[in-house]
């Protein structure tokens, strides 16, 4: 297959469009893959280190209040768009892949307009601004939670999960607790904020350290690594008990993730994948910050079907914490059934499903 895959921005839209990848040369070795992102974005940097063939496009996004930069994206856009033809026509790709972010909307944009195949993969429950403009010009649509079929052509809809789920399912872990000085018997929280770190995370983890040290189960506190020496600094008087771990940030974390016990976090649609792909109790606080508030709507995904409890940002503190935390690690048989009701969510042959798709619209 010769393959065009565009995804930028976060990591949501990348890991999803590199899963896809890692399966594409894993089933067709000869394969011939471009990815076309963006200059400003993360993949600018996570792509090549990957070995993958990568063109930068200079892109932005659109500002939501009126302002004279939104004539530089309309313009930057139409420049992408045309640089994408001479890249497709260079490249003649069989089937050209969109993972959302404001470059693939250019790069898809141009390939449905030479009438090469394409179609685009949608991580979450609530739909980006890009795929909903690409949605009018693909052939297929992949989605990775039932709740985005309605916001689609219904008839170009395929639901096929997240192509990180198939990644992190297939992935053999040979981590053990032990490695960070834990003990490998003992029942596990994971609080992670993303690689960031969540400020409003962080701040209820301190207030309910004091609990934690009581408790008999372990804790894995992941600050983010720009904000860990500032949590090492409000904690500088606190005693830390041994069944407590603070780290800056987890870099294997597909192979920590399968020694969790629970793992509390936000809801991005990458962060979902992987719990779901290994049936992981969680507690998900949905971020306010992002678009269209589409992590709560990520999480009640999750919490309708028993695979997850929510707590709400404005009602997160060191008790709610503690409370939802506590619920789960002293209830051995309640953790059982939502990691049972998780797994049931998870795709965990998303990619193939994807690539499966693909097949079916090149001639």
């Amino acid at each position: 297959m010769r393959l065009i895959i565009s995804g930028g921005g976060t990591g949501g839209h990348i890991y999803p469009a590199l899963a896809i990848i890692e399966d594409l040369m894993k089933q067709e070795p000869d394969s011939k893959v471009l990815y076309v992102g963006s200059k400003r974005g993360l993949e600018s940097a996570i792509v090549p280190e990957q070995g993958i063939d990568f063109i930068a496009l200079e892109i932005q996004g659109f500002k939501r209040s009126l302002s004279f930069e939104n004539f530089k994206t309309v313009a930057l856009f139409l420049k992408s768009v045309r640089e994408s033809k001479k890249i497709i026509k260079d490249f003649k790709p069989d089937v050209v892949i969109g993972t959302g972010g404001y470059v693939s909307g250019a790069v898809v944009y141009a390939a449905a307009k030479a009438h090469i195949p394409t179609m685009i993969h949608e991580q979450n429950s609530a739909v980006g601004l890009t795929n909903k403009f690409l949605s009018r010009y693909v052939d297929k649509i992949a989605i990775g939670f039932q709740e985005a079929a309605t916001q689609f052509p219904k008839e170009k809809v395929v639901f096929a999960g997240n192509p990180r789920a198939q990644q992190v399912a297939n992935m053999k872990s040979t981590f053990n607790w032990s490695d960070i000085g834990l003990q490998d018997d003992q029942p596990t929280v994971l609080i992670f904020g993303g690689s960031q770190g969540a400020p409003a995370i962080n701040k209820a983890v301190i207030g309910a350290i004091n609990e934690f040290n009581k408790r008999t189960y372990q804790v894995v506190f992941v600050t983010g690594q720009k904000r860990y020496q500032n949590v090492i600094d409000l904690l500088d008087k606190t005693r830390i008990s041994s069944n407590i771990k603070i780290l800056p940030y987890i870099k294997n974390m597909p192979q920590v993730l399968p020694k969790v016990s629970l793992i509390v976090g936000r809801s991005g649609a990458t962060s979902i994948a992987e719990i779901t792909a290994l049936g992981i109790p969680a507690v998900l606080i949905p971020s306010p910050y992002v678009t269209a508030d589409h992590q709560t709507k990520n999480t009640m995904s999750l919490v309708s079907r028993g695979a997850a409890l929510m707590i709400k940002q404005d009602d997160l503190n060191s008790k709610s914490l503690l409370k939802a935390v506590d619920q789960l690690m002293h209830d051995s048989d309640a953790r059982e059934k939502m990691a049972e009701n998780s797994k049931k969510l998870g795709v965990v042959d998303s990619a193939d499903e994807i690539l499966n798709l693909a097949r079916t619209l090149i001639h």
